[in-house]
């Protein structure tokens, strides 16, 4: 099964994101994020969604009524979660915002905004983090929540690595070859994927992944710049903390 978020820029395949991430933990992302708004006492109605992709966590949250802007790079991506949501939740207050978070631009102050599926990974540079926090800091209420998660640097190093993955069932095939760059601490994804047409054929599409480390310290240290206020730090969808070799770290902070 593909890693989590390897096709989440595709432009021309956003129809296959779904296909490759059946498995894709969903539920445990919104237990996470129920977990949160009960550690921190907030009952949140307006709620952001940065790298919404194609709209499946976005239907978890619509399930506890709330109103969710749903906010993705991809024109592509929107799309296909627009009517996706459309057929689950015809009549859920859902709003679709096409836009670079790193230029966050929301109508209005939210009481949370979630980020998953290690969206912050593909940003590629410390800048395009600390702009990222500070838009949604700019973008909540007083008391309002940030929760997101991101790859370890173990999991950029050392299970995405220099590795090569490959996959196929009857409607899509892929080859994927991983390089790790140390100086940088990224990873680039080579990624080859054969999609299945009416004719029988499989038609060949090529895309290249990028994906950047960056340390908890970090992380920490320009979320306070920001102005946040560190609640927790915690490891693959568990309460436990992060350890040398957690692949996955969950933050949850709040605007003062």
């Amino acid at each position: 099964m593909l890693p989590l978020s390897a096709f989440s820029s595709y432009r021309k395949l956003a129809d296959v994101y779904d296909h490759l991430m059946v498995d894709a933990p969903y539920d445990q992302w919104m237990q996470f994020t129920a977990r949160a708004w009960h550690m921190t006492g907030t009952k949140p109605y307006y709620v952001a969604e940065l790298g919404c992709g194609t709209g499946s966590l976005t239907r978890y949250l619509l399930e506890r009524e709330l109103e969710v802007w749903g906010v993705d790079l991809s024109a592509d991506m929107l799309e296909v979660a627009r009517e996706k949501v459309r057929r689950s939740h015809p009549d859920a207050s859902v709003h679709w915002l096409n836009q670079d978070i790193r230029q966050l631009s929301l109508p209005r102050s939210m009481d949370s905004i979630v980020s998953f599926c290690d969206t912050l990974n593909y940003i590629s540079d410390a800048d395009g983090v600390r702009q990222v926090f500070a838009r949604v800091f700019d973008a909540l209420v007083s008391g309002g929540t940030f929760l997101f998660d991101v790859h370890t640097p173990y999991k950029i190093a050392e299970v995405f690595g220099n590795e090569s993955f490959c996959y196929r069932d009857e409607d899509v095939a892929y080859i994927w070859q991983s390089t790790y760059d140390e100086g940088a601490e990224a990873v680039e994804h080579d990624l080859t994927l054969f999609v299945a047409e009416e004719d029988g054929l499989f038609r060949r599409f090529n895309e290249l992944h990028h994906q950047r480390a960056y340390s908890l310290d970090d992380l920490q240290k320009w979320l306070a710049e920001i102005g946040f206020s560190l609640l927790s730090i915690t490891a693959d969808f568990s309460t436990q903390q992060v350890e040398e070799d957690s692949e996955r770290a969950f933050f949850i902070v709040q605007k003062p």
